[in-house]
């Protein structure tokens, strides 16, 4: 009885240590550590980089997880592993939930709303745009039939108007001029008008650039290159883009854009500022771009029937 206890003993397997106990943890936090250490080299191939950059910022809810299954196995080796991952992420995209900068006084309020093609709420969506209490409003995909009846909704507030196939500007101000704007595609879908602010003219361009799809993003990136190249030639003082640009803020090909205007949601928002899709936004392709002013305020807002919430953004000059 006595050498049967003591076999059954040596038989028993030995206790894992803290090492064996958060081996799988240690060995995804590395991995987690190392995609986001260097996903910004992965080159754009068929637009494999464009969709690295757009969905890393999500690859911070994997820390979280890992820290707390570190936890529950109380590996300690495990969870300090996990800082590694968690400060790389930290130090990308955490800055998007620190205060923001931005406050004081709102000189010129401005929103973007792409109202999404066949929208059953045209009308209601516009009248949310309202409440916002925005000088300037810039639409996309205003589609023939959405036309008549935001016209009727938007005129007694906006009196002054620019229309360029399915993008739309709406102005509590004058509209000195505007024209179409060549973006690269077979057709314009973006135009350039001069707003008479009371505190002094400033350019809006209102927006909507080439789809981006899995595997091909070469109309999206011709159209962000050519929208560039006319800014570069664009020398007002003050400019603001309002528009849906199908690009995520967090993506390497928005680069040629952002090095030349100043984006209102890092300056003066708060969190990542997703727009899309509406229900439970993942991305955000709607932006409220500028220069020459200052961003007060910048944020997002839910309007009925479209598959993009709206931005807005409020400027000092």
């Amino acid at each position: 009885m006595v050498q049967s206890k003591i076999n059954n003993s040596a038989r028993r397997s030995p206790a894992p240590t803290p090492t064996r106990r958060g081996a799988l943890v240690i060995t995804a936090a590395l991995l987690l550590a190392l995609v986001l250490a260097g996903y910004r080299f992965v080159p754009n191939v068929r637009g494999l980089g464009s969709m690295l950059d757009s969905v890393a910022p999500f690859l911070g809810i994997a820390v979280p997880v890992l820290a707390l299954i570190a936890l529950l196995r109380r590996a300690r080796l495990a969870l300090i592993a996990v800082l590694v991952p968690g400060l790389l992420w930290a130090g990308l995209f955490g800055a998007a939930w620190l205060p923001f900068g931005g406050g004081g006084p709102v000189e010129l309020r401005v929103v973007s709303q792409n109202l999404q093609a066949g929208n059953p709420e045209p009308d209601g969506a516009v009248r949310a745009l309202i409440d916002i209490d925005a000088d300037v409003i810039g639409l996309q995909e205003v589609s023939g039939g959405i036309r008549g009846t935001i016209a009727e909704t938007l005129t007694g507030r906006y009196p002054h108007q620019a229309y360029v196939s399915t993008v739309a500007l709406w102005s509590r101000f004058p509209i000195r001029e505007y024209v179409g704007v060549d973006t690269g595609l077979d057709w314009t879908r973006a135009l350039r008008a001069v707003v008479a602010a009371p505190q002094g003219d400033v350019v809006v361009y209102v927006v909507h650039l080439g789809s981006a799809r899995i595997g091909d993003t070469s109309v999206r990136d011709h159209t962000i290159a050519t929208l560039a190249g006319q800014l570069r030639g664009d020398d007002a003082e003050r400019l603001v883009i309002l528009g849906d640009l199908n690009t995520a803020a967090s993506d390497r090909v928005i680069t040629p854009l952002t090095d030349q205007l100043s984006d209102a949601q890092a300056d003066a928002g708060w969190g990542m500022g997703f727009t899309w899709p509406s229900v439970l936004p993942v991305t955000r392709p709607d932006h409220v771009l500028y220069r020459g002013l200052t961003a007060a305020t910048a944020d997002v807002v839910r309007t009925p029937g479209s598959d993009h919430r709206a931005v807005t953004a409020g400027f000092r000059f």
